[in-house]
């Protein structure tokens, strides 16, 4: 939980968190309440105090859950070969554009 509070150190006012159950946290939300940002995170099952939630802006999470499974296949950024966090991000922006541009692709 340590490490969510780092992560979002630069969350800007008015923006959404979107996390998932393993975040349901007091604290967390209460950092993300500090930043003026909202934390949409779905309530564990043993969370006593309701919470405000929103299904339909939660379904979001899953086109950046699906673009990581689908980066995780170029096998350079799985395996994390690139050494220094320059050529990292360097790969990973690749390998978006090729995503983004397999859906233009024609079949001609």
């Amino acid at each position: 939980l340590a490490s969510a509070k780092d992560l979002i150190g630069h969350l800007a006012p008015g923006s959404m968190l979107l996390a998932d159950k393993g975040y349901d946290a007091n604290d967390l939300r209460a950092a993300v309440a500090e930043r003026n940002a909202w934390a949409n995170i779905p309530p564990k099952r043993n969370r006593k105090d309701p919470i405000c939630f929103s299904r339909h802006l939660y379904k979001a999470r899953n086109l950046v859950e699906r673009f990581f499974n689908k980066i995780k296949h170029f096998r350079r950024i799985a395996t994390r070969f690139d050494k220094t966090a320059e050529n990292f991000l360097a790969a990973v922006k690749l390998a978006s554009i090729r995503i983004w541009l397999r859906g233009y692709e024609s079949t001609a």
